[in-house]
């Protein structure tokens, strides 16, 4: 498996590479954003680790570039800028997972293999619920037969309740499978993805699917 790594800073970047390859994975190193896209758009890259701070092209207008060409790479985001605004934006701009500088090399190890096993989980058919259809090689959602444009993330935390339909999902079991791990400081983040799903999904239909269970989280159900 070979992995982009995207990071200016030489010390983070020969971090990265070192512990990486400690795990068996080859992993190249581009010095900059521009690098990084023309890398990203002729490699076989299996998951990018993109820095923010990079200079001629930073890692969101990286990001940008890398989905406009639909390259669907997995992207992890390893960022200083730590604020629910930065990590919402991240994930907006199309990153699958956001890791907060600094950190240690076994969470990085760790999210690195839980992006990889979603990779091929997503290897699977087309999934339903009620008049949603979801197809999760391509990451594209229809209800009724009508695209609906999401965001990596949005398409990650949709794909999860759907595969748990009629199930009361807490917050914690929704930051636990989308977010890798039960972060306090997200619960709110998980709030306003919920509502930008409900905005797509269900706004316009009489049949409301996604639902809320005062106190305790979500469920996915048909209801009229």
């Amino acid at each position: 498996m070979k992995i982009l790594v995207v990071e200016e800073d030489n010390k983070i970047a020969k971090f990265i590479k070192r512990g990486l390859e400690e795990q068996g994975y080859e992993v190249d190193v581009a010095q900059g954003g521009e690098e990084g896209l023309e890398r990203s758009l002729h490699g076989s890259y299996g998951l990018a680790i993109l820095g923010v701070m990079l200079t001629k092209k930073d890692g969101s207008s990286l990001l940008d570039e890398m989905r406009g060409k639909k390259i669907m790479t997995p992207v992890l985001v390893v960022s200083g800028k730590n604020t629910v605004e930065d990590i919402v934006a991240g994930l907006n701009a199309g990153a699958d997972d956001y890791l907060k500088k600094p950190f240690a090399l076994p969470e990085l190890v760790a999210r690195v293999k839980a992006l990889l096993r979603r990779v091929e989980q997503d290897r699977g058919a087309r999934i339903y619920f009620a008049d949603l259809r979801l197809d999760p090689v391509l990451h594209k959602v229809w209800r009724n037969e009508e695209e609906i444009d999401l965001t990596a993330k949005e398409y990650e935390l949709l794909e999860y309740l759907v595969r748990h339909p009629n199930e009361v999902i807490s917050r914690n079991m929704i930051a636990d499978a989308v977010w890798e791990g039960g972060f306090d400081t997200f619960t709110n983040i998980i709030d306003v993805y919920i509502n930008y799903l409900r905005k797509k999904i269900d706004r316009g239909h009489a049949r409301k699917l996604i639902h809320t269970v005062r106190g305790v989280g979500y469920i996915l159900k048909d209801e009229a």
